[in-house]
């Protein structure tokens, strides 16, 4: 696992591991040494628990039950402390306690200032903004002159701990005040030997919120900014003024002044704060502590601070001009005179000192200080001492003196032995001279020191005088007080007259003085009481009950084992337990008379004490007098029991000041038990205690919180030491089980229910066969079993609360009532199920309790009944319900078959046992290796034990199984798909059983094949089932159904169901693949395809349309997408049929849904660019919108629709490759192997990269390097061998491709749309290959590759359904390839002249290849081979071959003369060279060729022209007219040259370049051109025209004339020149259309529709030539291009003529 963190860089879990094991590792070591006290073991023991179970929840292993720290065996407890073992050490790992002490930690790195030089003091504090106040001590050390620790070998002296703070005080108005003094001269900026006297001087102030540090634990150094007042008289409230932010009254002292520190809240007790950071305790700290007392007082604690703070001064100018620089001195001095040492505190980190000097405030006369400090005073020096304050006025001339002008004191302690009280005094400032001598305390001491009310007797007469002095005191002491009213009762023997007001004043007296004096306080009380009882046992009683009180209050609830041990050891009152008893009887007898409760209720509260003084008293009595009046004494307390019981059962009438007397009593009483076992035989108190909650009244409405109460001291008695005896907890149970029954059965209380009912479990063992615990369990089957199994069902059916407490408290008190259940289950026997069942007076009963306890265990095996690492809880829960189950299946056997049977019964018992099969914690096959056999060694597969159950009571069901076919195929298929194979075995051939009660019902069992096929595909899906499992299903049934007479059927049902494992099994394996990949669309397809042929079930055929769907959406495949969401949409019709909600659609109507998809699918196409499938879409739709006189819609539909076509014509699309993948043998899966497909590529995807992917998607294939045939040894291998090559897509319609005019743009979508077909060619010699020319002996063996579908469709790849193999003799692969290179000539050329290329290069290259590959041999090699005499004469069937290659090749010759003439025009500067050099060997090209005037060539060899006639006289066609008057000009084709001129080098280029420039004009607008083409009109039909013979009806002449087209248009007729891939997007050239072209807009079929995802290019792939619109005559004669002379649109798409399926369209 840390290796695993590191490796993930998961650092922060990394580092806490690394600390965790080496904490386990020191911890072990302790444990192992040996010397460890018992509490260190056990804390040692704790902690490594702890981290264990923090470790194991990190491994996702089990919670383990312990107890006291070591691991326990859940059968040697009952089943709720089992429960309350786990749920303890859940909650405590799940819920940390919140600390509710927290400590500051400080340490002071330095001072950064520019101006420094002199030492310096700091002091840190934190300080209440919200009242005002400093709440701690102060943390105090020195600087040097650099700003650094002056003793940095010493941490204590710069480190501190602020100690004990609450959780009150971590808000953000608690701040850490920090304030510098500066030690040196009086004024920063004077001389140095202006004076030599060094002054404490203020420096700076720095404030920091705690709040600041809430959000995390702050290890690095933050630096705080100083500030200084603004005026100094301001200084003892410059922190307030900075937390207040009251600028103007302080500014910074240094613009880069700043104070270094390092803060770190830490949490948790003192304790464990010096385990966890056992270094910086180690290296030394000093403790700051709170002022006064922490919030918990704990006895032994001795403290004697008294904390005084210097306030204030007025003083006088004392005869001077200015006002004086007043320092202040103090010392402590003893009733000796003598001055004490090391007695003041300036705070923590500084040891103390002997006297104290305040800083100096420059010219002041009323100076304030607010500096505090700490006297730690020892309690025996506190009496007579004083403290002396000396005022003196510190010069600042050269000498500095200080010279004493006066002084105050104040004594610690007044005479009657009080302390000073706290608060604020203020002093008499007595004036003296400079060289007074104060030594001498008795000149001073009865001089008054106080002004306005003095203190003690001092009443002496002063002098009027104005000089003052104050300070403020606060004494922290455990040992002495300020309060004269403690004193005078502690002194009680002293003024026995003023007893009874010391008692009354008792109550007045603060808590913390009375516990500090609570021994000498308890004393004086029973010293009273045994003075006087008859006087003052009441005032005693009462007193003794405050102080019981008291000690309630969490404040002092530590003082409570002081109480103890006083009772048990200093306690002596042998007589005060008749007093006590009498005073607690007249209480309670007078409780139902009272009209105030509330000094009753208080002795109620109080009574576990009393009865603690009463048994103790009586114990010390029976000492001292040999047991003598003990009847009196049981007497006494019988009367006193009795009372409380009359008490008890009185109803409270009217106000309910008696009920909550009541519950007062109750919730005390529970603590006297263990008193009375002092002295009573333990069956006699449980038949006290008995009588005594038997009194309570039953009726339930009468207060709901006394019974609350009620119920509380029931559960107290069950945790009490009385009930855990055998003998008095037989005699309490039915009273508590009294009590529970009518809780549950109102529903009220039930936390606490549960929590008393696990307390009854806990003490009852497992297996225990002593009588006492038979006689128990009967008793609370016969009472609580109905009603608990009620509970559960009541609480589980509850909506579960919302709020995190409620919601945790609901799933506790749930869990505890199982354990409750499941405990009493486990300690039933044979008898006393034989007794539950005999109880059942009817049937009926019976029924409602099987189905009730059967509805409980479905809910007990619940996932969320138990947090998921309960793994032990849940076994052990498991056991005890299948134990119940076999007991109870023979009652079901017994009662409820034959003519009783009871269908809802029997389907909540195998309902029950198939959810117990399937949990999740009975998966042992999930487990390790020691966990599972420890799981079976104890309970064995209880899994299997279950299912030999289903199996028995199947069996015995009979008939009545036809109940259950096909309800339980589903639940029993879900059973049998675990890998158990013992399981398997067992429950498999139940299916049999229902084909066959199925075929007796219905002569089929077609549900039983629809149930099995449709769960089937939802259990696979969610990872059950596998290979073992779909062979076992096959060999079982089938011999099963060997001898039976519906055999064939059944055969043919199990070979489906067969067929659907592997496919899903496949899919399954597929989809847990990370990325979309081909397999996993390959997948869903063959699964899709599966449900709709061979089983036909719609609904899941939609459901894999959709996730085939997704699978697109996520790999970007969107053509592919919109064609899978076609299937969906065609299963739907134009209808108003109203549709369920499914998947993702709501509830809508048909045409809706329809609506919805058409919109999607149009989306889909677009993101394609599959624009052409998009507008057939667009017009279907748009025809709904226009039926249903929708024109908003049809609007946006055309625009749409309009929006396509522009994207058509203005984007550039990218080609396809396409790639054959053939995938053999047997570790391919079912749908993949041994099968070949042809795929289309992805965008820029080459042969490498495609070959590179489908090796990344299978990663342990192998690569096949040849393209021939694998054979049978290939297929059959234990291996995956793949072979790829690219192949050729061959367009099944040719027609838009031969077209003239049609833009590249949207020929380009044909050539790779709607494939069915392509071809693969591989070039091989035939007999002996010729060395001097090859080419007369290369054939080619062109494979035809068939697919199932056409690409693109609903995978980019599809299976190849037949291939035909053909051999291309020499001659035919020559002709091609003279056809291919035409083509592409053609194609470079027309965009040299449109000027869409970006520079000539390709030309220029093209040009080069081809005419110097003439020049060195070229095509002069196909003249060597196919036009020699031998060839023609021993070929005489290659004849028309031979002329068409020879035409091919005199047209080569006229391409490329045009085209040496456009690379005249074009051709850059520097390029000219090379063009006069393609010139010249273009020459030498025809000369080779015996080419020497073109016109001679053609007479000589007729050439079938493609392009028209041969060439006639220019102006011999006469002129014709348009419809509308205009005159239409016939136009020379523009590669039309004179045949009789002949031309040399240099003349070649002029001439052309002069033929060029008539044909490169620019364009007008497109709007313009759009202008002139109206759409298309029937009499354009008619139109005739003459043409050659030569002519080919397919081909339009480039001769014709474009109808009102300007001689700066006439290169638009040019475009047709271009290459499909490489004409102009834009619609700027319109190309006029042949009445020819035009007549098939309106006999184009499907085959026109539009087919792909036109995203790929691939501009060098080899394309069918096609008729060229290239002419060398221009004489011919022109006709109108129609009646009407107006242009035609493009021909893509065209509208279809016949409606049907839009695949139908698409695909067809």
């Amino acid at each position: 696992m840390w290796k695993q963190l590191y490796v993930r860089n998961e650092g922060d879990l990394f580092h806490r591991l690394w600390h965790i094991m080496n904490e386990i590792l020191d911890l072990r070591r302790q444990v192992l040494v040996g010397h460890l006290t018992h509490d260190r073991m056990k804390d040692v023991k704790r902690h490594i628990t702890a981290r264990l179970d923090w470790g194991n929840e990190q491994l996702g292993l089990d919670l383990v039950p312990r107890k006291e720290y070591a691991m326990v065996d859940p059968e040697d407890i009952s089943i709720t402390e089992l429960y309350r073992l786990m749920e303890h050490r859940h909650r405590k790992k799940d819920t940390p306690v919140q600390a509710s002490s927290h400590h500051l930690f400080v340490q002071m790195k330095s001072l950064m200032c520019s101006n420094l030089g002199e030492e310096l003091e700091v002091i840190f504090s934190l300080f209440d903004s919200k009242e005002n106040r400093p709440i701690s001590e102060r943390f105090f050390l020195r600087l040097n002159r650099n700003g650094l620790p002056k003793a940095p070998d010493k941490p204590e002296r710069h480190c501190s701990l602020f100690v004990d703070l609450g959780s009150s005080e971590l808000r953000k108005d608690i701040y850490i005040t920090v304030h510098i003094i500066r030690i040196g001269r009086m004024g920063a900026g004077e001389k140095k030997n202006a004076c030599s006297v060094q002054y404490r001087r203020p420096f700076g102030c720095a404030v920091l919120s705690i709040a600041d540090l809430l959000t995390g634990e702050t290890k690095d150094d933050l630096v705080l900014k100083v500030y200084m007042c603004n005026t100094e008289s301001e200084w003892y409230q410059i922190h307030e003024n900075i937390i207040k932010k009251l600028n103007a009254r302080y500014n910074l002292t240094g613009s880069n002044a700043g104070l270094a520190v390092s803060l770190q809240l830490l949490h948790g007790d003192i304790e464990q704060i010096r385990r966890e950071y056992s270094s910086v305790f180690s290296h030394g700290v000093s403790i700051t502590r709170k002022l006064g007392f922490s919030n918990i007082i704990m006895p032994g604690e001795m403290r004697n601070d008294l904390y005084i703070t210097i306030e204030r001064g007025e003083f006088e100018k004392g005869g001077k001009s200015v006002a004086r620089n007043v320092e202040v001195m103090m010392f402590i001095v003893d009733s000796n005179g003598q001055t004490l040492k090391d007695f003041i505190s300036f705070g923590s980190g500084e040891p103390p000192a002997s006297e104290y000097h305040s800083f100096v405030l420059y010219h002041n006369n009323s100076p304030r200080w607010s500096e505090l400090l700490k006297l730690p005073i020892p309690v025996d020096k506190f009496r007579g001492a004083h403290i002396r304050f000396e005022f003196r006025h510190c010069s600042t001339k050269e000498k500095g003196e200080k010279k004493l002008f006066g002084f105050s004191f104040v004594p610690l302690m007044q005479e009657d032995g009080r302390t000073l009280p706290d608060g604020t005094h203020e002093l008499i400032v007595h004036k003296c001279e400079e060289n007074t001598n104060l030594q001498d305390t008795t000149r001073y001491l009865k001089l008054p020191f106080s002004k306005g009310i003095f203190l003690g007797n001092n009443n002496q007469a002063m002098k009027a005088t104005k000089e003052s002095f104050w300070i403020t005191s606060f004494l922290c002491s455990t040992k002495l007080t300020q309060n004269g009213d403690m004193l005078d009762l502690l002194k009680w023997r002293t003024h026995p007259d003023k007893i009874t007001g010391c008692l009354s004043k008792l109550k007045e007296i603060d808590g913390s003085e009375i516990v500090k004096f609570l021994q000498d306080t308890l004393d004086t009380l029973f010293g009273i009481l045994d003075e006087n009882s008859q006087k003052y046992g009441s005032k005693v009683f009462d007193s003794l009950v405050h102080i019981i009180n008291l000690l309630q209050d969490s404040k002092f609830h530590h003082f409570k084992p002081v109480m103890d041990t006083y009772i048990e050891s200093h306690f002596a009152g042998a007589l005060a337990y008749r007093d006590l008893i009498k005073v607690l009887k007249w209480y309670v007898d007078r409780i139902t008379e009272a009209e105030r409760q509330e000094h009753i209720q208080e002795v109620l509260k109080a009574q576990e004490y009393i009865f603690k003084y009463i048994v103790q008293s009586r114990r010390l009595f029976s000492l001292a007098t040999g047991g003598q009046n003990e009847e009196e004494f049981r007497c006494c307390i019988q009367e006193l029991l009795m009372s409380v019981r009359f008490f008890l059962s009185q109803e409270s009438k009217g106000s309910g000041a008696l009920s909550q007397s009541q519950a007062v009593f109750l919730s005390s009483f529970p603590a006297v038990y263990s008193e009375l076992l002092k002295l009573f035989d333990v069956r006699e108190v449980a038949n006290l205690v008995q009588d005594t909650l038997g009194s309570l009244p039953t009726i339930m409405h009468v207060d709901d919180s006394l019974q609350a109460i009620k119920l509380q001291c029931i559960g107290k008695t069950v945790e009490s030491q009385l009930y855990t005896n055998p003998d008095s907890r037989y005699i309490l149970l039915p009273v508590v089980l009294h009590h529970l029954h009518i809780h549950l059965q109102e529903q009220k209380d039930l936390i606490m229910c549960a929590r008393i009912l696990s307390n009854v479990f806990c003490l009852i063992k497992k297996n225990s066969s002593e009588k006492s615990v038979l006689e128990e369990i009967d008793v609370i089957v016969a009472s609580l079993l109905d009603i608990l199994l009620r509970t559960i069902l009541e609480i589980t059916s509850r909506p579960q609360p919302s709020g995190s407490t409620m919601r945790l408290q609901f799933q506790d008190v749930t869990g505890e009532f199982v354990a409750c259940l499941l405990s009493l289950l486990r300690q039933m026997t044979d008898r006393h199920y034989q007794q539950l069942l005999d109880s059942f007076n009817t049937k009926e009963e019976l029924r409602d309790f099987l189905l009730q306890i059967f509805t409980v265990f479905r809910i007990l095996i619940r996932p969320e009944m138990f947090p998921k690492d309960w793994t032990v809880m849940r076994l052990v829960a498991n056991n005890v319900i299948i134990t119940t189950v076999l007991y109870l299946s023979d009652a079901l056997r017994k009662n409820f078959l034959n003519e009783n049977f009871d269908y809802k019964i029997w389907d909540s018992y195998f309902y029950l046992a198939v959810i117990f099969i399937n949990q999740l914690c009975l998966q042992l096959e999930m487990f390790t290796p020691s966990k599972k056999k420890k799981v079976l060694e104890k309970y064995g597969d209880m899994r299997v034990t279950m299912g030999c159950e289903i199996f028995s009571m199947w069996q015995n069901l009979g008939e009545h199984k036809l109940h259950f076919i096909p309800a339980l195929i589903g639940p029993f298929l879900e059973v049998t798909l675990i890998p158990q194979p013992d399981l398997r075995n067992v429950m498999i051939p139940i299916f049999h059983d229902m084909m066959d009660w199925e075929q007796r019902r219905s002569g089929n069992f077609k549900q039983v094949e629809a149930k099995l096929i449709d769960k089937l595909d939802s259990l696979m899906s969610e990872g059950k089932g596998d290979e073992t499992y779909r062979e076992l299903f096959n060999s079982i049934l089938l011999k099963k159904i060997e001898r039976e007479t519906w055999r064939e059927s059944g055969v043919s049902l199990i070979a489906t169901v067969t067929r659907l494992m592997e496919r899903l099994l496949d899919y399954r394996d597929c989809m847990k693949m990370g990325e979309v990949d081909g397999k996993k669309i390959g997948c869903t397809v063959s699964l899709l395809n599966f449900y709709k042929t061979e089983l036909n079930k719609e609904e899941m055929y939609i459901r894999y349309i959709h996730k085939l769907y997704d699978l697109h959406l996520k790999a970007q495949n969107f053509t592919e997408a919109a064609y899978t969401l076609l299937l969906y949409d065609e299963l739907l019709e134009w209808s108003d049929r109203p549709l369920r909600e499914f998947l993702t659609y709501p509830m809508q109507t048909e045409w809706q849904r329809k609506e919805h998809l058409h919109l999607t699918i149009i989306q889909n196409f677009d993101r394609g660019k599959c624009w052409e499938n998009g507008i057939i879409l667009c017009r279907k739709i748009a025809e709904q919108y226009e039926s249903y006189y929708d024109y908003r819609n049809l609007s946006k539909m055309r625009m749409m629709e309009a929006s396509l076509y522009d994207k058509i014509m203005d984007q550039q699309r990218l080609e396809p490759e396409f790639f054959r993948v053939g995938f053999y043998g047997k570790k391919f899966p079912f749908f993949l192997r041994n099968k070949e497909f042809v795929c289309r590529g992805h965008d820029y995807e080459r042969l490498e990269a495609f070959q590179q992917r489908m090796l990344n998607e299978f990663p342990h294939a192998i690569a096949m390097q040849h393209a021939n045939q694998p054979d049978e040894t290939i297929f059959q291998a234990e291996a995956q061998y793949l072979q790829i090559y690219a192949v050729t897509p061959i367009p099944e319609s040719q027609e838009v491709l031969q077209r003239e005019g049609v833009p590249d743009n949207i020929k380009s979508f044909y050539k790779v749309n709607h494939i069915w077909k392509f071809r693969y060619d591989r070039p091989f010699h035939k007999g002996t290959k010729d060395k001097e020319n090859e080419f007369k002996s290369l054939w080619v063996e062109r494979t035809s590759l068939y697919l199932v579908q056409s690409l693109p469709g609903i995978s980019r790849w599809f299976e190849v359904e037949k291939r035909e193999v053909v051999e291309m003799s020499p001659l035919e692969n020559a002709i091609e390839v003279l056809e291919n290179k035409n083509q592409q000539l053609k194609t470079l050329i027309s965009q040299c002249q449109t000027r869409q290329m970006q520079n000539i290069n390709p030309l220029t290259m093209c040009l080069n290849g081809v005419i110097d590959a003439a020049v060195n041999g070229g095509v002069s090699r196909y003249q060597e081979a196919f036009f020699v005499k031998e060839y023609i004469l021993s070929h005489p069937e290659d004849g028309e071959k031979i002329a068409r290659l020879r035409e091919l090749m005199l047209e080569q010759a006229q391409i490329l003369e045009f085209g040496l003439a456009v690379h005249e025009k074009f051709v850059p500067q520097d390029m000219r060279p090379l063009h006069k050099k393609l010139v010249d060997q273009f020459f030498v090209m025809k000369s080779s060729l015996g080419i020497q005037e073109f016109s001679a060539c053609i007479q000589a060899s007729p050439v079938h022209f493609p392009n028209g006639s041969p060439r006639v006289c220019r102006n011999s066609a006469p002129a014709s007219m348009s419809p509308d008057g205009t005159r239409v000009i016939p136009r020379r084709s523009p590669l039309s040259y004179p045949a009789v001129n002949r031309y040399s080098s240099s003349s070649l280029s002029s001439q052309a370049s002069a033929e060029v420039s008539n044909i490169t004009g620019q364009s007008e607008s497109s709007d313009e051109v759009f202008n002139m083409q109206p759409s298309p009109s029937t009499s354009s039909l008619s139109s005739t025209h003459s043409a050659s013979p030569n002519v080919t009806s397919s081909a339009p002449s480039s001769a014709r004339a474009s109808p009102l087209l300007s001689d700066k248009h006439k290169h638009s007729r040019e475009n047709s020149c271009l290459s499909p891939r490489e004409r102009p997007c834009s619609a700027i050239y319109p190309t006029p259309v042949e009445p020819s072209q035009r007549m098939l807009f309106n006999h184009i079929g499907d085959g026109a529709l539009p087919r792909s995802d036109p995203n790929l290019s691939a501009p060098e792939k080899a394309v069918n030539p096609t008729p060229s619109s290239w002419s060398l005559d221009s004489g011919k004669e022109a006709k109108n291009m129609s009646d009407s002379g107006k242009l035609i649109s493009p021909p893509v798409p065209p509208r279809p003529t016949q409606t049907g399926g839009y695949l139908k369209h698409l695909n067809n």
